[in-house]
């Protein structure tokens, strides 16, 4: 059996602060029961599957949104953190990274 490989990368931002990371992931039409969020040695890892939103009998004019596994692995600096709050607002996932 293959594993499937991600077939594209969201986009993040990050925003630091004296007690945590904040880390916003783009991920337009993803549902976030779709979605996976593991606190790796040094990396925060977010991956999971954006399905194709149209029907076999649609005709697809143009596709510039990407679907299938994605996956991002965010490198951390070497410090311990703990992943505290978690949101999905508005297609992008809002994760904060405790300093501990």
């Amino acid at each position: 059996m293959s594993i499937k490989r991600p077939t594209w990368e969201p986009p993040i931002d990050i925003y630091e602060t004296n007690y945590e990371f904040k880390i916003m992931i783009a991920l337009p039409g993803v549902a976030p029961e779709h979605l996976s969020v593991i606190l790796e040695d040094d990396h925060l890892i977010v991956n999971g599957q954006r399905h194709l939103p149209v029907s076999a009998e649609s005709h697809i004019r143009r596709m510039e949104i990407p679907y299938g596994r994605f996956e991002r692995r965010i490198e951390l600096p070497a410090r311990h953190f703990e992943i505290g709050a978690r949101e999905f607002v508005n297609g992008c996932l809002f994760i904060s990274l405790r300093k501990i």
